[in-house]
């Protein structure tokens, strides 16, 4: 357990606070565009008021789908200062895909851009686009708004992979996310955050740190379309910290990618071997690499480990205002060493799955301990004789490929759908997702036929992360 000062303000009130201490300063860069924290916050606020006048307050979903940009930052920011909640959405996804996300978040308008907006035919009935509308938007008042929004309203929805066939998004308060950030400002530095890669998808929350930490406490975002790109990136130089997965971060160091200005490496959302430790140390100029852990359902970040050369491989101990409990089938604490399942509590917790109260109710179970919630991660893990908790594996079948969440059960259920498929297995092996199917009859001529036709049709239903090698 770790108790610290509970986050009051909402995320829009504690970037606008940052904005009103260092106007001047740089807020978000890409390339060579750049945004100051005046003109971020300005940009916001006219958008801001554009959606406020749309309908846009407390509780109300909005659909974001756009190219990654600064334009991008500015909708963010612009949704959440007119009270709502961003639903993310990849432009690169299919468009069955994104076509469910809206439909089942009840996204009341789309934010997005002319080029995308051709994409998606069955869209909500408001579709605001930041490129071509921009002339309207920009008659609007540049000044923050009155909020309306408290602590206990969204802030955003995330969909992950269900195991079900459907994805399902998961929803978190502003004072979740609140909490991470101050967390997060208590942890790293000014100068750690002086200068934050922001390369990860806003679908996942990996983007939230990357994003809104920095907005919260001066610093500023180094945007990149992918991590990868941060050798050819103009502005590598401005980068002391990135955030990103093992597996990416071993795809870098083998490029020779990571700048000498790089300070800190986070890496969450696989395991983090103790041979990789030691080859970020050996590499690079790197003073700090953090191991974290961290669900959805937790808003990010659980728990936290400063790593160092030679060290065992550990997941730490909760961040602030964050509990872990690790429990046998009976909810009762398991001795030191012993494998249990890792439950969490506290400030971080989501408010649960949207539209999904049956699964909220089976993943968030009552606290036997204290008044309240314990989301059930799914994850076997140990206490170490110091205290610190060791990552064990999954007791169930979801599975992380390059940091991607996801449920084999999702695309096994894609795959049934198919006419030609009686029965279908899908796991993972060697860093990439397998597909074995069963045909509901022996494939008549060449069965390559067979097998490129279930690529295709994967690949116009699944995100391209979740595409298996049939």
């Amino acid at each position: 357990t770790t108790e610290a000062a509970v986050a009051t303000q909402c995320i829009p009130q504690l970037f606008e606070a940052q904005v009103a201490l260092t106007p001047n300063a740089t807020a978000a860069t890409l390339e060579t565009k750049k945004l100051t924290y005046a003109e971020l916050n300005r940009r916001a606020n006219q958008l801001a008021h554009h959606l406020r006048k749309r309908g846009v307050g407390p509780e109300v979903l909005v659909g974001i789908c756009m190219s990654r940009s600064l334009e991008m930052i500015v909708g963010l920011l612009g949704i959440l200062k007119a009270g709502g909640a961003y639903v993310p959405l990849d432009p690169a996804y299919p468009v069955e895909r994104l076509h469910f996300m809206l439909q089942d978040s009840g996204a009341a308008l789309l934010l997005t851009e002319e080029p995308i907006k051709e994409r998606i035919a069955d869209r909500p009935a408001q579709v605001v686009c930041i490129d071509t509308d921009w002339p309207e938007i920009s008659k609007e008042c540049e000044e923050n708004l009155t909020t309306t929004v408290e602590p206990n309203n969204l802030a955003y929805v995330i969909y992950t992979s269900g195991s079900t066939g459907k994805p399902k998004g998961v929803a978190i308060e502003h004072r979740s996310a609140a909490a991470l950030l101050a967390w997060a400002r208590s942890v790293f530095s000014p100068e750690e955050l002086s200068g934050v890669l922001a390369s990860t998808s806003i679908c996942f929350d990996l983007s939230v740190f990357e994003l809104f930490v920095p907005l919260s406490c001066g610093g500023k975002v180094v945007l990149a379309n992918d991590v990868l790109h941060l050798l050819s990136l103009s502005r590598a130089s401005e980068v002391r910290l990135i955030n990103t997965v093992p597996s990416a971060m071993v795809e870098l160091l083998h490029l020779g990618g990571v700048p000498e200005s790089v300070q800190t490496v986070n890496l969450a959302g696989e395991p983090l071997p103790a041979s990789l430790v030691d080859e970020i140390y050996q590499q690079t100029q790197v003073k700090r690499v953090c191991d974290l852990y961290g669900p959805s359902e937790d808003t990010t970040y659980s728990t936290f480990a400063v790593r160092l050369p030679q060290s065992q491989a550990t997941i730490g101990r909760p961040i602030s205002n964050t509990r872990c409990y690790l429990l046998d089938d009976d909810l009762q604490p398991v001795p030191i060493g012993v494998p249990g399942e890792l439950y969490l509590a506290g400030a971080g917790l989501a408010r649960g799955y949207l539209n999904r109260p049956e699964l909220t109710a089976t993943a968030f179970v009552p606290d036997p301990f204290t008044p309240g919630r314990l989301y059930k991660t799914g994850d076997l893990c140990r206490y170490l004789a110091d205290g610190n908790i060791e990552y064990l594996g999954r007791i169930d079948r979801q599975v992380k490929i390059r940091g991607f969440r996801i449920e084999p059960g999702e695309i096994e259920a894609r795959l049934r759908k198919h006419s030609s498929v009686r029965d279908t297995a899908v796991i993972a092996r060697h860093g990439k997702l397998v597909a074995y199917v069963v045909p509901v009859a022996k494939p008549a001529g060449d069965i390559a036929k067979l097998w490129n036709e279930l690529r295709a049709f994967i690949k116009a239903r699944l995100p391209e992360y979740m595409s298996p090698a049939i």
